[in-house]
């Protein structure tokens, strides 16, 4: 079993590899791009509810970038996890994706169990036509792989998906080290900023922290995914 999941992510990162040396390998990535921002304000979102505050919705642009509404969260160390929810949320969701991804079948449910997650936050915290639009297309996608009677599909789905996570900690890691963010929504603290704001120790250190939390955890899921 984990040979086979083994042989899966090492074609997941030639098909990855191969992509980006692609003429038009912009438009074949941009999906994915659009995948760590949704990981991302739902982590903000998770994160503030699971603390007691309130997920009221998320926007996503069609530049790549996001905002989260949340409400309810007044203590400072609160509002500072809120904001590493984020950061750390395409390593967490990567994480996961590759242990759940060793075994097809695991794999397939977890797929399942993800897409009734998406079809709730559809109804209840999507904002903004184009949010919506991309995430029926994942739940499309998601759909199709639980669909098709074959575990090896949906386990290569999990899998090349934690790849483009993975991917998305290291290529769009200069955020962890800005105090301002640059939206559609226009310019706002960035999540270090409001964690400096929250913690009192400058931006870079918890830019720092957040950084080496998320090798660690991709670390972990990769391991338990190369684990015979």
């Amino acid at each position: 079993m984990g040979q086979r999941a083994r042989r899966v992510l090492l074609v997941s990162v030639l098909l990855t590899v191969v992509v980006y040396f692609l003429p038009f390998a912009r438009i074949l990535s941009y999906p994915f791009v659009l995948l760590s921002t949704l990981v991302h304000e739902m982590g903000h979102g998770i994160t503030a509810a699971v603390l007691g505050g309130q997920f009221h919705g998320f926007h996503m642009w069609a530049d790549g970038s996001g905002v989260a509404q949340f409400s309810g969260v007044t203590n400072r160390v609160a509002r500072a996890a809120v904001a590493a929810g984020g950061l750390v949320g395409p390593a967490v969701g990567a994480a996961v994706l590759f242990v759940v991804g060793k075994r097809p079948v695991i794999a397939r449910m977890s797929l399942g169990l993800i897409l009734i997650f998406l079809l709730v936050a559809e109804f209840t915290v999507v904002r903004g036509v184009f949010t919506h639009a991309f995430v029926i297309c994942l739940m499309l996608l998601l759909a199709l792989a639980v669909w098709i009677k074959r575990n090896w599909v949906a386990q290569f789905t999990a899998i090349f998906l934690a790849v483009q996570l993975s991917l998305s900690v290291f290529s769009r890691s200069d955020y962890l080290f800005t105090p301002v963010a640059h939206t559609s929504n226009g310019i706002a603290p960035s999540d270090v900023a409001l964690m400096a704001r929250a913690l009192v120790l400058p931006y870079w250190f918890w830019g720092g922290l957040c950084a080496a939390f998320s090798i660690m955890v991709l670390w972990m899921g990769l391991r338990r995914l190369m684990r015979a």
